[in-house]
């Protein structure tokens, strides 16, 4: 009787241990794609932050290209109305010129007549000096000194309607002059004014296209993270950290034709979603077209077998098999879905047949973009 109790003994604690080791394999088992899809979270967030920020970036990038656009547009106007005003600035230049060069020979005109009238003055003087009695006793007989009379007061006239007329010229040219001088002053202060409009506008397209500059700069370094990330998810479809788990979908699986594939001309793109956003999808599954999972969900169907469909990203594969009852191993078989949860995304492949501690798969995206290929993989 005390010998059987001991055996009971024995047994519940050998039978207690292989409870607890279970317990743990199962605790495991769920614990570790939790962990994996947290981790995978966080990192598909970082993602998310920088795709949305990068589009922040391109709406200032596009808001400031139309400002530039404005600029341009007033700088060209000015130019425009710069360009109109120097040819009136150089006309009236022209006309000073001429104007003075009118002037000057004016002046020589009048500086002439004024030598001829000095000299008519001093004759007409001198002839003064003799009297009526005595110009008409000199004189040969009556009509000789009619003529030097009507002479002497022909120039007389001649010489005022010189003088008057060069005064008068020289006054019109003055005032012309002075006109186009005021004028030109108007015309070059207006030049002023645009040439510090422009020079302020210079300034604010030089100011607009340094923030382009930065932000361009900025996305540029935000894309290079991302595509640092999705390098990282490529390493991962090749070496997953906690090896794959194979999801046996029911019922009898027949063999497949990839170029079958109803999407392989479909749409295509990586970016972090949510959702299909880059005209890729999503397919009759719930998935984005060329994407790993709507190969496979595509190649369970084809098979003979329902469809995975609405599972998420590959990482959430494991975890919505548990939640569907759908048998999750860590040995591989022919028609097999597996699945690594490693990276941001994970990958699913299908898995065509099994040999020595290996499977052949057949699978879309391996590589990011979007293509088939077929890979032989250890386990």
């Amino acid at each position: 009787m005390k010998k059987i109790n001991i055996l009971k003994t024995k047994s519940k604690k050998i039978f207690g241990s292989v409870g607890l080791v279970a317990a743990i394999f199962i605790l495991m088992f769920a614990i570790i794609p939790r962990v994996q899809e947290a981790r995978a979270e966080s990192v598909q967030e970082k993602i998310n932050a920088l795709q949305q920020e990068n589009g922040q970036f391109q709406d200032a990038i596009t808001r400031l290209a139309s400002e530039a656009t404005s600029y341009a547009d007033a700088i060209n106007k000015l130019k425009a109305q710069i360009d109109t005003l120097q040819g009136q600035i150089n006309n009236s230049t022209k006309e000073q010129e001429r104007l003075q060069n009118e002037i000057t020979e004016a002046e020589k005109e009048l500086t002439k007549q004024k030598t001829l009238l000095g000299k008519n003055i001093k004759a007409m003087y001198l002839e003064g000096d003799i009297s009526t009695i005595e110009m008409l006793a000199s004189s040969k007989d009556l009509s000789e000194y009619v003529d030097k009379a009507q002479y002497r007061n022909s120039v007389k006239d001649k010489i005022k309607e010189s003088v008057d007329k060069i005064t008068q010229l020289k006054q019109e040219l003055v005032a012309k002059k002075e006109g186009v001088e005021a004028l030109l002053k108007e015309q070059q202060a207006q030049q002023a004014t645009l040439d510090n409009s422009r020079s302020e506008q210079s300034n604010l397209l030089n100011y607009n296209q340094s923030q382009q500059n930065d932000f361009n700069s900025r996305t540029k370094d935000n894309q290079s993270k991302i595509d640092s990330l999705i390098a990282s998810q490529r390493r991962a479809n090749f070496n997953p950290d906690g090896g794959y788990y194979f999801l046996r979908f029911p019922g009898y699986a027949r063999g497949v034709n990839p170029n079958d594939y109803p999407y392989r001309n479909a749409g295509f793109g990586m970016s972090p979603g949510p959702g299909c956003v880059d005209n890729d999808g999503p397919d009759r599954w719930g998935y984005c077209t060329r994407q790993c999972v709507s190969y496979t969900a595509w190649a369970v169907e084809a098979s003979g077998r329902s469809a995975p469909m609405y599972y998420g990203n590959a990482r959430d594969w494991v975890a919505a098999a548990y939640a569907r009852g759908v048998t999750v191993s860590r040995s591989p078989q022919p028609g097999d879905v597996a699945i690594s949860t490693s990276g941001y995304w994970g990958h699913a492949m299908y898995v065509e047949s099994v040999g020595d501690g290996t499977f052949n798969t057949t699978e879309y995206n391996t590589y990011l973009t979007g293509q088939l290929s077929t890979q032989t993989r250890r386990y």
